[in-house]
């Protein structure tokens, strides 16, 4: 049976999968981010097709690959020196069985249809696995934000909400920040939603903690990523401390996962950025985690500054999994962990690699490093504590209450448990135990699935 393009080569599809996904590449063959995703999912349910042959007769997998709506839309704006610029918007609104549709804008010159379903497609399973009532959603439009004024982003983030406004709200679509949407253009983004309606409304989470929004936000999918990776190594008998850690990237997940790993007893020892990445053998902690929100507030997309401040070693053009680590937490980009990458890996006794960013393992480094017996978690799950708390948010706009720090990291400890225990409980269900990428897949396909039958041809 074959195993298709961007899929992990161990698993193999079901004739009904396989179908559904060439069909898709014949539409969408240019779409690659998109089809990967599909492919991933797709690879890993064949058993679950094989017991339940109604999702077939129902055509679940034909609707799960269309989003219910994609919204397209101009972005004209004007920049300080009077100049008109236009940018692309768009909404990618994916699945709504299980909630109002949920995910993040991203303000980035990457940003493209493709992206955008292949995020949405993700999200969908993601929510999923945290319990809550959350659909799933991208968006974005391709403008990078850094560089530009206070009053650029103000007006550019106007612009974008003038469109968007129409297909948003508690109870319909809310969007988060993402990628070049931070608490500034949240805030930007929100405030003109509040004009144009004439609502104060949870329309969008990741707002200021003053004004609805939910302590611990910037840090969740670190701290999530973090307990995740401590139930994962649980199921071997062991925990966090007095392990070395690598990290890449620099940003809000690198961020929060640095500090919870530190807190529980780990050294953390890479960074890394677009030119390459640190190696600190005492361990990024104390003023250098705080140091990391100076570098990101900087506008400089480099890790060298940490480098030169704190006077340790830099890497340019590398990427960190050639350090001896113990656990690997891949926090920047897509297709970062390479075969190459995972084989240092392993050579340098890595037991534990968590995905904390949106698919940053390629497909033959996942098959790798489990055939290594490597514990590996896809992102789905192990980055799923960002929307987690954003739902959290959610839950207390709708209630006008306000959770304490301490509250907050609490329910999110919670639901990364339950999510990695539903994982590890569906891969021995399907006979594919240990197996966290297939638990995942399987654990969230299962409840969307359900969902969407119930609710009939929608």
């Amino acid at each position: 049976m074959s195993t298709q393009h961007g899929a992990n080569p161990k698993h193999q599809f079901h004739p009904y999968a396989a179908r559904v996904l060439d069909e898709l590449r014949a539409r969408v063959h240019w779409e690659k981010e998109y089809l990967q995703a599909v492919a991933e999912v797709f690879s890993t349910i064949r058993a679950v097709l094989e017991r339940n042959p109604h999702y077939e007769g129902e055509r679940i997998l034909e609707r799960l690959v269309e989003p219910e709506r994609v919204i397209a839309f101009r972005v004209a704006w004007t920049d300080d020196r009077g100049r008109v610029q236009v940018n692309r918007g768009w909404r990618v609104q994916f699945n709504s069985a299980l909630g109002p549709y949920k995910g993040g804008l991203r303000f980035h010159s990457s940003v493209t249809l493709s992206s955008l379903k292949f995020l949405g497609f993700e999200q969908t399973f993601k929510n999923a696995l945290t319990g809550l009532q959350m659909g799933s959603g991208k968006g974005g439009a391709d403008l990078s934000t850094r560089g530009l004024s206070r009053a650029e982003i103000m007006r550019f983030s106007q612009s974008f909400m003038t469109e968007l406004y129409r297909h948003i709200g508690p109870d319909i679509d809310v969007p988060a920040g993402d990628i070049g949407v931070g608490g500034a253009e949240i805030g930007y983004l929100f405030g003109w939603y509040k004009r144009l309606t004439g609502h104060w409304e949870g329309a969008l989470t990741g707002k200021g903690r003053h004004w609805g929004g939910s302590l611990l936000r910037p840090e969740a999918t670190g701290y999530g990523l973090v307990y995740f990776a401590e139930e994962m190594l649980r199921t071997r008998g062991q925990g966090l401390e007095g392990k070395r850690v690598a990290v890449s990237g620099f940003g809000n997940v690198a961020w929060g996962a640095v500090k919870k790993a530190t807190d529980l007893g780990a050294t953390v020892v890479t960074l890394s950025g677009p030119d390459g990445y640190i190696y600190d053998p005492d361990g990024v902690k104390g003023e250098k985690i705080d140091y990391m929100l100076a570098m990101r507030a900087s506008g400089r997309d480099r890790v060298e500054d940490y480098a030169e401040r704190f006077g340790v070693e830099f890497h340019p053009g590398a990427r960190p999994w050639e350090v001896p680590v113990d656990v690997a937490l891949p926090c920047a980009i897509q297709n970062e962990l390479s075969l190459e990458d995972a084989k240092r890996l392993v050579a340098n006794g890595c037991t534990c690699v968590a995905e904390g960013a949106n698919m940053p393992t390629e497909p033959d480094a996942i098959e790798y490093l489990q055939e290594q017996g490597v514990l590996f978690s896809p992102g789905k799950a192990s980055n799923a504590g960002g929307v987690a708390v954003s739902g959290l948010e959610m839950l207390q706009n709708r209630a006008g209450a306000f959770d304490s720090e301490i509250e907050v990291d609490k329910r999110l400890r919670r639901i990364m448990a339950t999510i990695h225990n539903d994982c590890v409980e569906a891969a021995r269900r399907y006979g594919v135990p240990g197996d966290y990428v297939a638990g995942a897949n399987i654990a969230a396909f299962t409840k969307v699935a359900d969902a969407m039958l119930d609710q009939g041809v929608v």
